[in-house]
């Protein structure tokens, strides 16, 4: 598998906000990362 097409930035974000090491953010599968993204999205909007 190859490793997720995500900037710097956003693997820094991700990984500050799920509290996971960056290393494991950018071996996460694609579509878990995506689903953990609309979590955060959605609790953004929510606050």
């Amino acid at each position: 598998m190859k490793p997720l097409q995500i900037s710097a930035e956003t693997a820094q974000k991700l990984s500050k906000s799920l509290n996971v090491p960056i290393e494991q953010i950018m071996h996460m599968p694609q579509h878990i990362l995506l689903a953990k993204l609309a979590e955060l999205e959605k609790k953004e909007e929510s606050n």
